[in-house]
């Protein structure tokens, strides 16, 4: 008997497999690495909850027609300047969310980071499954009035991994009431 897998399934498991790789390589790396030393000599891999497509949600985005610049507060004095991008609103576990969307300043003046946004958000597995101060989520600027947020690919700052980083700390708009198993794990290595 044959198994009838899904193929676009397939495809997108076999994406986060590559994906999760790379991000492996990156820290296992010592020019790619936020690791500190001692911690690159005991690196044997991040920890990563299993992928769930449940955690890959397609979003109303509402872009802001009027972005502030503002001082992103950190977990340092550093304040980097962002925007408030857009919105995202979408539902997850039966509950409606939102959560604000940022575009960096700085990035936004690099060619390579031009179409960049950035998700900082907490969820009820900080402090407990993962990195207490948070996780974040690369986008790209959306086409049109959704954008993709997959939580798989929600990662931990540099903070969780060495002290000398300076990370922008979510603001509570972001924080969302619910647990989001997916994505990075908290680090345990030091």
């Amino acid at each position: 008997i044959s198994s009838c897998k899904d193929p676009l399934e397939e495809a997108y498991l076999e994406s986060m497999e590559i994906y999760r790789a790379g991000i492996n390589r990156e820290f296992a790396d010592s020019a790619t690495s936020p690791l500190t030393g001692e911690g690159l000599m005991q690196f044997r891999g991040l920890d990563f909850f299993p992928v769930s497509k449940e955690y890959m949600v397609r979003a109303r985005f509402v872009l802001n027609p009027d972005p502030e610049p503002f001082g992103m507060e950190t977990n340092t004095a550093r304040r980097p300047v962002y925007v408030r991008y857009g919105e995202a609103y979408f539902s997850l576990k039966g509950e409606e969310h939102m959560l604000e969307i940022y575009r960096s300043e700085a990035a936004s003046q690099m060619e390579e980071f031009r179409d960049h946004l950035f998700l900082p958000f907490k969820d009820l597995t900080n402090g407990v499954t993962t990195y207490g101060g948070g996780r974040y989520i690369d986008l790209k600027i959306p086409e049109g009035n959704t954008i993709i947020i997959d939580f798989n690919k929600s990662y931990n700052p540099y903070c969780a991994y060495n002290h000398r980083y300076s990370c922008p700390v979510p603001p509570e708009v972001n924080h969302l009431n619910i647990a989001i198993p997916a994505g990075v794990k908290a680090y345990e290595g030091h």
